[in-house]
């Protein structure tokens, strides 16, 4: 089965793919300059990936979960998506992306924190569900 994870931002669309357990790598990131783009362009991704299912992450058990979970469905919705759509704690994948890119000599706000963040969702939901 293959997979992309969405870290789905107001900025940018962080994005990560996987068709094996063990191994996801990071795609580049879509910038958002507004809902219709950033849907399309995310629609081109799981097209060219030829993706069964995506993975979205969103804050869990917090009093933000159903909000995100009707922002992240209204998302999916105008990707036209017909596969499956699972959901995956988020907690604190942000801050995980960016402490691995410490190192970077250069660290700018271009879209590879979140493609990381995408990563480590996913991560977390091939490790808990298959």
């Amino acid at each position: 089965m293959k997979y992309i994870a969405i870290d789905l931002g107001l900025k940018r669309i962080g994005l990560a793919y996987s068709a094996h357990k063990d191994l996801v790598t990071p795609l580049k990131a879509v910038e958002r300059k507004n809902r219709n783009q950033a849907s399309s362009d995310v629609k081109k991704v799981l097209l060219e990936w030829e993706v069964d299912a995506v993975v979205v992450g969103i804050p869990m058990g917090g009093s933000s979960e159903d909000e995100m979970r009707r922002r992240v469905a209204h998302f999916m919705n105008l990707v036209d998506f017909k596969g499956s759509v699972f959901y995956q704690d988020e907690s604190h994948s942000s801050i995980e992306a960016e402490n691995m890119m410490k190192g970077e000599i250069k660290y700018i706000r271009d879209g590879r924190v979140d493609s990381i963040s995408a990563m480590i969702i996913l991560q977390r939901y091939l490790k808990t569900n298959l």
